[in-house]
């Protein structure tokens, strides 16, 4: 099965989360998890951190963390993901190495072609559809994927409100990995380990 799944953290541990997560990751579709969370502690944002790792290390899934390549490296994460306003992508990739640098380009060339200079290992494009975690995000068109497909020799990851019905569009225009979260961890109608089965 295609790892196409790049699965971000909900916006706070639920007491069944590292459950719900063990199950979601034994589908076999995901090949990134981002833990994500604002406002928290940095000695609960270790703990957390460390666990999710155990789980992810266990089904063979690439453990990235956002905005924090402090962390990053002392859990011996695989990665960090940064944001534009994250700070310097230059200090992140001497923090952490060869690990792997994603970063956030929203709808421009120009912060793609930048990101590739700051030698990224894949860049992050979106909000292709209107989502439930970040309500206010810049609007991406899906043209740019056709650029970049074209121009930037780099995995390219989609975010924003993507869903069963509408990832297969983003997937055919070039995106290499889906980003979900709101899908998976605040569905209505299906438990995580039923709504990640909606992406193969």
């Amino acid at each position: 099965m295609k790892k196409l799944v790049y699965l971000i953290s909900p916006n706070k541990i639920y007491i069944k989360f590292y459950s719900d997560l063990d199950k979601v990751l034994s589908f076999k579709n995901v090949g990134f998890f981002q833990l994500r969370l604002k406002n928290i502690n940095s000695t609960n944002l270790f703990k957390i951190a460390n666990k999710i790792k155990k789980i992810t290390t266990k089904h063979k899934v690439k453990l990235i963390i956002n905005d924090n390549f402090d962390l990053a490296s002392k859990i011996r994460a695989d990665g960090c993901h940064m944001g534009q306003l994250d700070g310097s992508f230059k200090t992140a990739r001497n923090k952490i190495k060869d690990k792997i640098l994603g970063i956030t380009c929203h709808n421009s060339k120009a912060l793609a072609k930048d990101a590739v200079k700051n030698k990224a290992d894949y860049i992050a494009f979106g909000s292709f559809f209107k989502s439930k975690l970040k309500p206010k995000a810049r609007k991406a068109n899906l043209k740019i994927l056709n650029w970049a497909k074209k121009k930037i020799k780099k995995p390219i990851v989609v975010i924003g409100g993507i869903n069963n019905l509408n990832y297969k569009k983003l997937i055919k225009m070039g995106a290499k990995y889906i980003a979900i979260s709101s899908y998976i961890w605040d569905n209505p109608k299906l438990k995580p380990e039923q709504a990640i089965k909606k992406f193969v």
